[in-house]
């Protein structure tokens, strides 16, 4: 049996669509009521419904074989699981932005305020280019950092921009671009390779058919 990790949300809901593509029944997890492990109709594939942020953590202690997890994700917790496909759906951009005239000092020397979900990815970022900066860790509503003085500027995801626009905020600069990505269990891919091996091609192929529409 395969475990896969779902994401709880839209994650979940494309990488479901992608699976019933190749034949796999998602019918339990489409319609999961309170439970939070489920199986397909052949006994294959067992799903486990998490957190979109730990998607990684069950990936890596093995309780999961694979997992679809966003590349936001991966690079904050940055753990040893091998990322081996970009399915190319949940696309968005992690970005800097804030207030317009703040754009033309946010190289200056001095501390430089941060707000973000994503505190690792901040420090090695502006570390990577030898900015000093104070992360100001945030769980939500991000985009209020720099509205009320708490930061200078803010690191986050980044979609239509719609909302930075009703805020006031422009993005200053891109740090990375952001999709979907197959991740798998090191020990998995050894132990499990004539399961999973096929199941990683069969998703290839079909996320390169969709690319090429």
């Amino acid at each position: 049996m395969i475990t896969i990790a779902l994401a709880k949300g839209r994650l979940a809901e494309e990488t479901m669509t992608l699976l019933e593509k190749l034949g796999i029944d998602c019918s339990e997890p489409r319609s999961p009521g309170r439970k939070l492990v489920l199986t397909d109709k052949t006994g294959e594939y067992s799903f486990i419904l998490v957190k979109p942020s730990d998607v990684p953590t069950y990936v890596y202690h093995g309780v999961a074989d694979i997992g679809v997890a966003g590349k936001d994700t991966l690079m904050e917790q940055n753990k040893p699981i091998c990322e081996v496909l970009d399915l190319g759906f949940g696309r968005c951009k992690l970005a800097i932005a804030g207030k317009p005239e703040m754009r033309d000092k946010q190289n200056t020397s001095g501390s430089w305020r941060v707000a973000t979900k994503y505190p690792q990815i901040a420090r090695r970022f502006y570390g990577g280019r030898g900015q000093t900066i104070e992360i100001i860790k945030l769980n939500g509503s991000v985009e209020l950092g720099p509205l009320v003085g708490l930061s200078h500027v803010i690191l986050d995801i980044v979609e239509s921009g719609s909302t930075l626009r009703a805020n006031g905020l422009e993005v200053f600069e891109d740090v990375c671009e952001v999709s979907a990505r197959l991740v798998v269990n090191e020990v998995s891919l050894k132990t499990k390779q004539a399961e999973i091996r096929p199941l990683i091609d069969r998703i290839s192929e079909l996320t390169k058919e969709r690319e090429e529409k």
